[in-house]
């Protein structure tokens, strides 16, 4: 059977009672708890998710301490002050993208998923505890990144430009693990996942402005990341750290392009996503 074939068995599946939103509501706070347990339990995946993002922003802001970057508005900004913002986005991305892609595929290729959508729980309510996880875990990173960076490098975080952070943080979670699902679609087996994830986010962080300021990039390599959402990711969350942000901090052209890969995303894992195995 053909992905196509089986995609389209899927939806013509019957989807019996609807549920009340008080039923939808307690079955994802059920598929939520238990998404967050085998997250907290997964070590190597905790460390990755959390951790290696604190580790980055110690190692950059502790070398770059005291220097300033110039920034494409014509605006200068301490390095500790810019790579809270970057880190965060990292951070962000490793727990919406990369650690999403790499648990939908290990589920499906060893048939939980399956298993999960022959119950009488709703696609949607497994999908939504997904992306809560993702938003849940980038929160509570944003949190940790936000806190180090200003008792430990005097970085200024300002109440008047935390809506910008927030919003940020949360259109970002949720249209990076849109993504996520789209690009699971495209990768057919568990040992590939690592890879995959590796080859497209680690070129596209060098040459968008999260490990080095944009000063130095140079200008094609910028026009490239462009492109994608995590250069646009980086700018949003830095706009709450100029000297001048914008009212709330809140960067409304880096957001709808943002926004706009979401949907993207959306779009072909709608399109495309199958709950059944596809290596083999």
């Amino acid at each position: 059977m053909t992905a196509t074939a089986t995609t389209a068995s899927e939806r013509a599946k019957p989807a019996g009672r609807a549920l009340t939103p008080a039923e939808g509501a307690r079955l994802v706070a059920h598929q939520f708890r238990y998404d967050l347990l085998i997250f907290v339990r997964n070590r190597q995946s905790t460390f990755f998710t959390l951790a290696l993002p604190v580790i980055f922003l110690v190692i950059f802001a502790g070398v770059f301490r005291g220097d300033t970057t110039a920034l494409g508005n014509g605006k200068h900004v301490d390095l500790s002050a810019y790579y809270v913002p970057q880190i965060i986005a990292l951070g962000i991305v490793s727990a919406a993208f990369n650690n999403v892609v790499g648990t939908i595929i290990a589920q499906r290729e060893m048939g939980i998923l399956k298993r999960r959508r022959s119950t009488p729980v709703p696609a949607w309510v497994i999908v939504a505890s997904r992306a809560l996880t993702a938003l849940v875990i980038s929160t509570a990173l944003v949190v940790i990144l936000l806190a180090v960076g200003k008792v430990f490098y005097g970085v200024d975080v300002r109440l008047s430009t935390l809506p910008g952070i927030a919003l940020s943080s949360i259109v970002a979670a949720l249209s990076f693990c849109a993504i996520a699902y789209a690009l699971t679609t495209f990768v057919n087996s568990q040992e590939s996942a690592t890879p995959v994830i590796q080859a497209i986010t680690l070129p596209i962080f060098f040459i968008s402005g999260i490990f080095f300021p944009e000063e130095i990039i140079p200008g094609w390599l910028l026009t490239v990341a462009n492109i994608f959402p995590v250069r646009h990711l980086g700018l949003a969350l830095l706009a709450a750290f100029e000297p001048h942000p914008p009212a709330g901090g809140i960067d409304v052209r880096a957001l709808a392009v943002i926004a706009a890969w979401g949907v993207g995303g959306l779009v072909v894992a709608t399109r495309r996503f199958t709950w059944l195995p596809r290596g083999g």
